[in-house]
């Protein structure tokens, strides 16, 4: 993918302070770049590159470097945290809609008391002073999850055979990824020697494919499911 002559890349001692949140990662940071000169970051080698063609929403990680410097930085950001809100969300809100499919009288409130939470969640995520703060914000979607999680596992709730474990290994990935990524692993084992790839933050990133793929497997069938299931009368 890279396949164009780039300018001089920057050391993290050199970065600008906003770019400077892991320590870990020596070398391989664009320099200040206009809208252009980040969109042809796109084709040539540096630290970013695999977090960019590994992400779901490019945009942060592709103009992080822009030339407006911080304010434009912390803009992307809100946005990256918004999107990361909004999988945590509507990817769940299916998934409580079949857990309660046979309870009528609770899954409405289930629904918008979830939608509520996230929306505290997201709040907290966006004025987060720091990647653990970000990943303990989300942490009371993944909270709300498990109790539906639990609910179904008990019998408690309904769905299609054999999506709860979909869901689990969703949420499990999906923490092992917010882990490795606060943990800054492997690069804090060996600086410098994972500055373009296999960092924590690309590793994140294909954990969190896997995450919304096993969403994706559990979520299909428990639509089916739902579509053609009658609940017993009471």
């Amino acid at each position: 993918m890279a396949f164009l002559a780039g300018p001089r890349l920057l050391d993290w001692a050199s970065s600008p302070p906003h770019l400077q949140f892991n320590k870990f990662v020596l070398t391989g940071y664009r320099p200040a770049s206009s809208g252009s000169g980040c969109l042809r970051s796109l084709f040539y080698l540096h630290n970013e590159l695999g977090n960019i063609y590994t992400h779901g929403s490019v945009l942060y990680h592709l103009f992080m470097c822009h030339q407006g410097g911080s304010p434009v930085y912390t803009r992307l950001l809100a946005l990256d945290m918004c999107g990361v809100c909004l999988v945590n969300t509507l990817g769940a809100l299916p998934i409580i809609h079949c857990t309660l499919a046979c309870r009528p009288w609770l899954r409405p409130a289930a629904l918008v008391g979830y939608t509520m939470l996230s929306g505290v969640a997201g709040w907290r995520a966006l004025t987060a002073p720091s990647t653990s703060a970000r990943l303990r914000a989300f942490g009371w979607q993944a909270g709300a999850r498990l109790l539906v999680f639990g609910a179904r596992g008990v019998g408690l709730g309904s769905g299609a055979p054999g999506s709860l474990p979909c869901y689990l290994r969703m949420d499990a990935l999906a923490l092992l990824g917010g882990l490795v990524n606060v943990a800054r692993l492997p690069e804090r084992w060996g600086p410098g020697r994972f500055d373009y790839w296999g960092n924590s933050h690309q590793i994140m990133h294909l954990l969190s494919v896997g995450s919304i793929l096993q969403l994706h497997a559990g979520v299909v069938p428990d639509l089916l499911w739902a579509a053609h299931h009658a609940c017993p009368l009471d």
